[in-house]
């Protein structure tokens, strides 16, 4: 007879030993999931749909910087950024915490323990492995934001040295502030998922970084997508991947996160109507590059609330983030004396930066008692009793803004000193094939306009030729 000490574990009825009494197993999946779904947002997602909103000549280019911010930005997580964000805080004063400690989290003892965020007192069921790629993926998509700002001008080698350092130096303070128990937090300032800790970092960041790397090519400043179908699926990667987004930031497989992916969904659709329906009345036309707009700013608006409203208040944040966000971008940022000459190419800022406050300073108005129990018990807007919250609100994006601005300009300055910002005349007019060896569609690998205009005039006799010879052979 066989003994039951000689079955193996897994025939024996009882759970295998990577499987922890704390670990609870549907939250771990799902979060392993949604932590997917927000990497594919960055890649492809984004290079899709940042590599077809830009100029052919740069498509490889773009695609690159986006690529390049997701791969850095795993390294220095794990060697520091991520402790630094959620680790136990180094810098205290009096009771605030104001900054964690910016140490490896590689060992065995850290990546097979139990997820905890000490100076928040969270101690989710989950691998801490799990939360740290979760938080990656996020740290990662903020940067890589960032690009649609400086598309088809910025030099790749002063790229590769601002990702690591804001990183590290903007976004795992402002992360720990927030989310890694910090001193916004322990204040009350709230930010469900990334409205002011993504969104309005990265939108802030991107308009300084315009500012200070310059102009596109005078020839070139006009936005020229080159590939609107790559777009779309790109758009369509960035919005189901929100769901994971916003979804995921409950920590476990709980009522929170589905009520976050509605609310997020919701408020989506009614900014694309919102956005289309304001296209119409002022331009007389919806286009499709104003519903990706429209989109992307939804999605950001509702994302500092996604899990403390319900779905009416889901519905007015959508509305008001439409409407400030394509305000913003179509009538304010490329149009006023102040911003016009700073070359945000695909509006980063307004579509990011603009709607990330408003979402978070909504939240302070519509944060539900009967939703937030769920999440953050004792959370509450000032349309149920505190308006407190809304000043609170106000004071986090402040301060977010206010360091964003200081750190991205000192570390650009420093940056300068040793590479120039901007990709020299002669890159610029070239594009792919002289930044990076290679061309994104082979037809139009050419190292000159004048090589280009000759092969457009070969394709068009070519065009001529085919179609004379078709008339002749129907009239034989």
């Amino acid at each position: 007879m066989i003994a039951k000490a000689d079955i193996p574990p897994n025939l024996s009825g009882y759970p295998p030993a990577s499987v922890s009494p704390w670990l609870d197993t549907g939250s771990n999946a799902w979060m392993l999931t949604a932590a997917t779904l927000v990497g594919l947002q960055s890649v492809p997602g984004l290079m899709l749909l940042y590599g077809g909103m830009t100029k052919r000549k740069y498509a490889i280019n773009t695609m690159m910087m986006v690529l390049y911010a997701f791969a850095i930005v795993l390294v220095i997580w794990v060697l520091a950024g991520y402790m630094f964000a959620f680790g136990p805080p180094s810098v205290r004063i009096g009771s605030f915490y104001i900054l964690g400690t910016p140490i490896p989290a590689l060992t065995s003892n850290v990546i097979t323990s139990q997820a905890s965020v000490p100076a928040a007192q969270q101690y989710p069921n989950i691998a801490m492995s799990t939360l740290m790629f979760f938080q990656f993926v996020f740290a990662a998509i903020t940067p890589a934001l960032m690009v649609g700002a400086l598309i088809e001008r910025m030099n790749f080698k002063a790229w590769m040295l601002f990702v690591p350092l804001w990183s590290l130096l903007v976004y795992s303070p402002i992360a720990f502030w927030l989310w890694g128990g910090g001193w916004l937090a322990q204040l009350g300032v709230v930010d469900f998922s990334g409205g002011y800790v993504i969104h309005v970092d990265a939108g802030i960041a991107a308009f300084v970084a315009a500012a200070m790397v310059g102009e596109r090519l005078v020839e070139e400043r006009r936005l020229q997508p080159h590939n609107l179908t790559q777009v779309a699926a790109g758009l369509g990667l960035v919005w189901l991947g929100w769901n994971g987004f916003n979804g995921g930031d409950p920590y476990g497989s709980t009522i929170d996160a589905a009520i976050a992916v509605i609310n997020t969904n919701l408020a989506t659709a009614v900014v694309v109507v919102t956005w289309m329906i304001l296209d119409m009345a002022y331009f007389n036309k919806p286009t499709f590059t104003g519903a990706v707009s429209g989109a992307v700013a939804g999605l950001v608006g509702i994302t500092p609330a996604a899990g403390y409203v319900n779905g009416i208040g889901a519905i007015i944040i959508g509305a008001v983030s439409s409407a400030t966000a394509w305000y913003s971008l179509n009538m304010l940022q490329f149009r006023s004396s102040f911003t016009k000459h700073i070359d945000d190419a695909l509006g980063v800022f307004s579509d990011h930066a603009v709607p990330g406050i408003v979402g978070g300073i909504l939240t302070g108005v519509f944060a539900d008692p009967n939703i937030t129990k769920y999440v953050d018990p004792g959370l509450r807007g000032a349309l149920y009793g505190n308006p407190y919250q809304v000043i609170l609100q106000l004071l986090g994006v402040i301060v977010v803004i206010a360091y964003d601005v200081l750190m991205t300009y000192l570390i650009l300055k420093l940056i300068s000193k040793i590479t120039p910002l901007k990709a020299s005349i002669e890159a610029l007019r070239i594009g792919d094939r002289e930044m990076h060896g290679e061309v994104a569609y082979d037809e139009f690998a050419f190292a000159t306009q004048g090589d280009a205009e000759r092969a457009a005039a070969g394709i068009v006799v070519s065009v001529i030729s085919t179609t004379n010879n078709m008339t002749n052979t129907r009239k034989e």
